[in-house]
This record gives structure tokens, sequence and C-alpha cells, in this order.
């Protein structure tokens, strides 16, 4: 039987971020997909999943997904068979990135979700595709859904963040690092430098796609996964 795939999402985001990739796995994999939306650190988020995900899974993580993921693989190396980090990044914050998140908060709890929204995600954040418009749109419902308590928690735990650069050296499963060509909020060459910390990680660089990949091109993106997990596994 395989792994169990499970797929953790951007902020401010749910199920419908993976939603092309889930349809397609779930033919022949056990998957699900894992809120990160309780806990204002990345570490009590992680805890709280590990006391509800599978014995032993594959993990993919996109954005703070990621970011997530790095803290699961950190405290449970044993648990997870193999990883994905889409368009994320193992760097903390800096200084000036963590003060910035704090007039987001307070304009959230104000009412002014929508508006934080499009500064967190904006149009050219995105590759210029037919279905940009709708994706952006989607991304609103998602976050609307989720709510400003969600996003007020999930800004702190960013905030508060540690630098995963370690980790990432003492990854041994079989790992890859996906990136949209054209992501502004971190870059190709910020995830070049991270597949090179990974021992063995492989580079999967997305055409024709921006922050979201899974999203703006589902086809490749789904390919790719499918390759990763056929890889064979690491024997321990």
């Amino acid at each position: 039987m395989r792994e169990p795939v499970v797929f953790l999402p951007a902020m401010m985001c749910d199920a419908r971020l993976f939603g092309p990739q889930i349809a397609d796995l779930s033919r022949d994999h056990a998957v699900m997909s894992a809120p990160i939306t309780q806990g204002e650190r990345v570490e009590e988020i992680a805890s709280n999943l590990l006391d509800v995900l599978p014995k032993r899974f594959a993990l993919v993580g996109l954005g703070m997904g990621g970011i997530v993921a790095l803290e699961l693989i950190r405290r449970a190396p044993d648990r997870i068979t193999r990883l994905a980090l889409l368009d994320t990044t193992p760097l903390a914050d800096t200084p000036q990135q963590a003060a910035a998140r704090d007039p987001q908060i307070i304009r959230a709890r104000a009412g002014k979700l929508s508006d934080v929204m499009e500064e967190e995600l904006r149009h050219f954040d995105l590759a210029p595709t037919p279905h940009r418009a709708e994706i952006i749109a989607l991304v609103e419902d998602m976050s609307q859904t989720l709510g400003p308590e969600c996003y007020m928690r999930q800004a702190r735990a960013m905030q508060r963040r540690r630098d995963q650069q370690t980790t990432l050296r003492k990854i041994v499963v079989p790992t890859m690092v996906m990136c949209g060509a054209q992501d502004k909020i971190w870059p190709v060459k910020r995830h070049t430098f991270m597949a090179e910390l990974i021992p063995s990680a492989q580079l999967k660089i997305i055409e024709h796609a921006g922050h979201l990949p899974p999203l703006e091109q589902p086809i490749a993106v789904t390919d790719a996964l499918r390759e990763w997990l056929a890889e064979p596994l690491v024997l321990r």
C-alpha cells in the first residue's frame, strides 16, 4: 500500500489550493489536506498536526505550509517518508519583515481582511495566465472563509518562526523543492539555495507559474508530484 499523502496549504488557504492534485492523486493514494490554522507558533501548529496525522506519510507544503512541513520533519523525521517543499522558505522573518506584519494584523482585526489579503497576494505575484483573476478570487474566498482571527494567528506564527537551515541539512528522505518560475515572493534563487542545502534534493521549476503553481499549472505540478511519489523510499 502506498503511503498516504498529506498536503499543507499556504497562509489563509484551505484544501482548494491543491484541488487538482488531490483529485488526481486520490485515484491511487490516500490523500488528505491538514489545516495549519490553529496555534500562534509554528511549533504549536506542528504539535497539533502530529497528534492527528497518519503514523507515516508523504508531506507536501506550500508557502506557510512548507514552513510547517519543515518543523514537522525537524520534530518527527521518522514519520515522514518523503517531502515536497513548494514556493516556501527556510528562513525566519527579518526584524523588518516581522515588524511589518503588525499593521496588517491590526487592519485585519479592524475588519479590513480583504485589503490585507490584496497586499499579501497581488496580481503580479502570479504568472499572467488566463486563470489569474479566477485564482485571485479563489484565494479571496478561502481567506474570507478562514476569517480575520485565523489571519492574526498565522501572521503571529510567521513572525515568530525559526530559521530551519540546519533542518534542511539533516533531511534524508526523497525531497523535491518546487518553485514557480515567476514567483516574486520567494523567487527561484531562494529555492536553488534551499535545494543545495538538502542532500540529494531535486529542484523543479514550474514554467508560466508564480507563487501558486498548483492552481496556475495544475497538470505540471501533478506530474511532478507523481514522479516524486514514484521515487524509491530510503531504507532506515
